[in-house]
């Protein structure tokens, strides 16, 4: 029998202080819904969820019970309409979504009804952190130069981010120069436990950046979404996920003397890669679990999507609740925290027996070692020692080995000015960098206490290499202060340049132009050391082609050294004034110089008192005028422009057009980033979105990058696949044999070489769809939904790729694209695709079901006709409907409409 919402045991929903009320889990077992006490801590919050938001329409019992039985081993096919407490968002991705809710207002007026029916339910936070470049460097007043560069650059979007605060109730916004968002998060949006409406229930969120993952260290359940999916949950909507396997990661022992939580979350990144774990939840358990800092544990669970994990979860317990004391939760709030999750049975970190995993791995901690990630990839991990060993493989293996091919000249030295010379290998830029290792003191004391040592040494770092501090959030500067390891940094050049998340997302700036004249006349293959998550090709600098992931202590030691092409063990750092050799063993801290620095670091009072003013005493940002209404007026703007998803929009879909006669836009090798097909750094001159802002008036110095440009879709729309190093497979190699990079397509036929962007738009204006084709991996990275809405825009009907990653997948869904995955061994190199063919999809006219079967029919210019299945990767019955309505916002918007009737 399925109980109906009235018919809930009356013990399940029990009183929590003399108030309130929570749902119980442990009294749903008793209750006879499943072993809920075996099941991992992570779902078992999203079964609160559920139980707690159970309305017989959307959720209903049969949806509480699928998951109150989960088994660890069974297929995956239910999906779980997931209700989370509240959205974040960063600026990047908050703008355009601002500009969607913006563009849905219009709509609903133009149908006649109160604009004030798109309005979030759940609450929202944006903070603006992706904003500011390092432009200015190793001066004192660096971070006062670079927020007013960030303000006069990007004042139109912040007007607009100023409009959305007052147009919607839910809707509050963390100002430039606080912090990065996941770091805001951890230290001080997240509650751990909210109390709404007389009821108590646990934290849980969805963010529109994909390290949103960094909170699951506090046992809040959340990952990243495509802001089309944020934006749906804003409105209402589940966040709609298969039920997913869970894998449990049992950590052991202890981390050993000079290994930092860094050299763990590479190890645990190459290693989770290579299990697989793409789609899944992991939750870590066991006793080196338990020993691990809470900071410790959001640097492991910020890096998720490197991994490929949906969460890296790790369930609350003393330590956390220490966290939550130590950055400045009230007592009152810690101590709820406590209670509650005591009261549901999951406080303290789970032991080997004690849950149901789908399947579990092991890592011994005492096994970890020193370690740095790259060239392109973070699961690439090398251990110190072996770098200058890989750097030489790769600087002598040509492309198709994943090399450089500069075996002929890998040790030729090029003069910069009379006294520094440039080659192979040279680093050019250190920065330490992203929530993914600010958010730890550990290990920037770590680096403090480095810099402390060499600077008593008098080593200095080359003033060629571009050096900075972008801290995650002003507590940082506040502890390394009082501490008194900023000043070194400082002396070493690395000073508080900026808080925000800077280099780690292509915001590094620009370059010394002699500096880039060097490096491109003789094609060197120079290099970014630094401490964040993410180091796909062109991501850091366009110019840069080697970029290494390390803690922020070894960001300082290869600054030092000036050179990634170094073995640290056995070589020296530089010399000191003696002409004495400094190793890096030399100047390493030990543990315990860290634990007693770590001990004066900071306390409560400092996050209180820093996180109560951010909205004080800000005067570029309180001196942003902005309009007011309930709508907006979209003023002319090169940076904020009403998007076209709701132009022809209807109030019943229409029926998708066939994919008939298709053209191949471009196709793709494997590990094709979001970074690849959107990119979020510097506008080239020579490139439609350049010619776009000359035509408007802008001048180059003016361009700003992608990223601070995503509210305009005519920009965007000529940004897609417009990565410098992107190669599309059907061009031929250039006069060199070198694969030729840049967005760039043949147009068919015929064969002509245009930009992407131009063919996509004339294959458009003669009703020709097209496809893109592409490898393993295809959307990895950051969860941009600018990848999938460009991708719309281009006229791209379909993806068809061997694999798609979590997020990307689901977006392009959300944006009316099919995502079609070859099956077996297929793939567009296996079938011989060279992008003169004509395609076909077969299958899809009497409409679609999750998982089906559609077929490619490939007629080639020589007259054959070829066949191959692919699995549709629209994976849950929602979905069917987001695409049968073209995407997942004019769904809601129906929706919206209709009720509102």
């Amino acid at each position: 029998m399925t109980l109906e919402p009235h018919d809930l045991p009356d013990d399940l929903r029990q009183p929590f202080g003399p108030s309130a009320h929570f749902f119980s889990l442990p009294a749903l077992e008793r209750a006879g819904f499943g072993r809920v006490s075996r099941l991992p801590v992570s779902l078992r919050i999203v079964l609160e969820s559920l139980l707690r938001n159970r309305d017989g329409i959307r959720i209903t019992d049969d949806h509480v019970r699928a998951l109150a039985n989960w088994r660890p081993d069974a297929p995956r096919s239910e999906e779980i309409p997931f209700v989370v407490a509240r959205i974040v968002l960063q600026d990047f991705t908050g703008v355009p979504l601002l500009c969607d809710l913006a563009a849905m207002r219009d709509a609903a007026g133009r149908f006649g009804r109160p604009p004030r029916l798109v309005e979030p339910l759940v609450p929202v936070d944006l903070v603006v952190d992706h904003s500011v470049q390092i432009d200015h460097f190793r001066e004192r007043d660096a971070l006062d130069l670079n927020m007013r560069l960030e303000f006069r650059r990007n004042a139109e979007r912040y007007r607009f981010i100023k409009w959305g605060m007052q147009a919607f109730d839910t809707f509050r916004v963390i100002p430039p120069g606080v912090g990065i968002v996941h770091q805001v998060n951890l230290e001080y949006l997240a509650r751990g436990v909210i109390e709404r409406d007389g009821a108590v229930f646990p934290d849980t969120l969805v963010g529109t950046d994909s390290h949103t993952t960094m909170i699951n260290a506090l046992g809040v359940v959340g990952w990243g979404v495509g802001g089309i999916e944020a934006e749906a949950g804003m409105l209402g909507q589940p966040v709609y996920i298969l039920t997913p396997d869970v894998v449990g990661v049992h950590l052991a022992g202890r981390l050993r003397e000079g290994v930092t939580a860094t050299d763990l979350v590479l190890t645990l990144t190459e290693m989770l890669r290579k299990a697989r774990v793409v789609g899944k939840f992991v939750e870590f358990f066991g006793e080196g679990a338990a020993s691990l800092s809470l900071p410790d544990r959001a640097t492991i669970a910020n890096m998720a999507p490197e991994y490929g994990a949906t969460m890296g979860f790790f369930p609350p317990d003393e330590e956390t609740a220490a966290y939550l004391a130590a950055t400045g939760r009230s007592a009152g709030e810690v101590e709820r925290f406590r209670a509650y999750f005591q009261a549901q049975a999951m406080f303290g970190m789970p032991v080997a027996g004690q849950i149901d995993y789908s399947e579990v791995l092991t890592l011994d901690l005492s096994g970890v070692v020193s370690s740095v990630a790259g060239p392109r990839r973070p699961q690439d991990r090398i251990p110190l020692p072996e770098l200058k060993t890989d750097l030489a493989r790769l600087l002598a293996a040509d492309a198709a080995q994943g090399g450089y091919g500069k075996a002929k000249d890998a040790h030729a030295r090029h003069a910069l000015t009379p006294d520094t010379t440039l080659g192979h290998g040279d680093v050019l830029i250190a920065a330490i960098t992203s929530c993914t290792n600010t958010s730890n003191p550990g290990v920037m004391l770590a680096a403090g206490l480095l810099a402390k040592k060499a600077v008593a040494r008098g080593l200095r770092v080359a003033p060629h290499i571009k050096t900075s501090l972008a801290p995650g959030s002003r507590v940082v500067t506040d502890y390394l202060t009082r501490s008194g390891l900023l000043e070194p940094l400082e002396a070493l050049g690395f000073g508080v340049a900026a808080y925000g998340c800077t280099t780690c997302i292509g915001n590094a700036g620009p370059l010394n132009a002699d500096i880039e004249r060097v490096v491109a006349d003789h094609d060197l293959v120079t290099c970014s050391v630094l401490s964040g998550n993410r180091n796909f090709e062109a991501r850091i600098h366009p110019a840069i082609k080697a970029n290494f992931l390390m803690s922020p202590p070894l960001v300082v030691a290869f600054a030092l050294a000036g050179r990634a092409d170094i073995d640290m063990t056995m070589e020296p750092l530089g010399h000191d004034a003696e002409g004495e050799p400094v190793f890096l063993r030399d100047i390493w801290p030990s543990q315990e110089e860290v634990g007693e620095a770590l001990r004066g670091a900071s306390d409560a009072d400092t996050y209180r008192r820093l996180y109560e003013s951010f909205a004080r005493g800000n005067p570029l940002w309180d001196g942003i005028e902005s309009p007011a209404g309930e709508t907006y007026g979209w003023n002319p703007s090169t940076y904020i422009a009403r998007p076209p998803f709701f132009e022809d929009f209807a109030l019943e879909p229409a029926t998708p057009e066939p994919v008939l006669g298709a053209r191949a836009l471009a196709i793709f090798g494997d590990s094709v980033t979001t970074d690849h097909i959107s990119p979020a750094g510097s506008i080239k001159s020579a490139s439609p979105a350049g010619d776009f802002l000359r035509a408007a008036g802008v001048g180059q110095d003016e361009f700003n990058s992608y990223g601070s440009r995503r509210g305009n879709h005519d920009i965007m729309m000529r940004g897609t696949f417009a990565n410098v190093r992107i190669r599309n497979r059907m061009l031929p190699p250039d006069e060199e044999g070198k694969p030729v990079e840049g967005g760039l397509t043949l147009m068919q036929p015929g064969g002509e070489r245009r930009f992407i962007f131009d063919a996509a738009m004339a294959y458009r204006d003669a009703g020709t769809p097209t496809l893109v084709f592409a490898g393993e991996e295809y959307g990895t990275g950051s969860s941009r939904d600018w990848a999938a809405k460009g991708t719309r825009l281009l006229g791209v009907r379909a993806v068809i790729a061997r694999s798609f990653e979590r997020i990307h997948r689901s977006n392009l869904v959300g944006m009316g694209v099919l995502p079609l995955q070859f099956t077996g061994e297929d793939s567009a190199d296996r079938l011989g695709i060279a992008g003169d063919e004509l395609f076909d999809l077969i299958g899809l006219d009497s409409g679609i079901a999750p998982g089906q079967t559609v077929t490619l029919r490939i007629r080639r210019a020589a007259g054959k006709v070829t066949e191959c299945p692919l699995l549709l990767r629209i994976d849950t019955p929602v979905e069917v409907e987001y695409y049968r309505h073209g995407g997942i916002l004019p769904y809601v918007l129906r929706g919206l409409l209709k009720g509102g009737e």
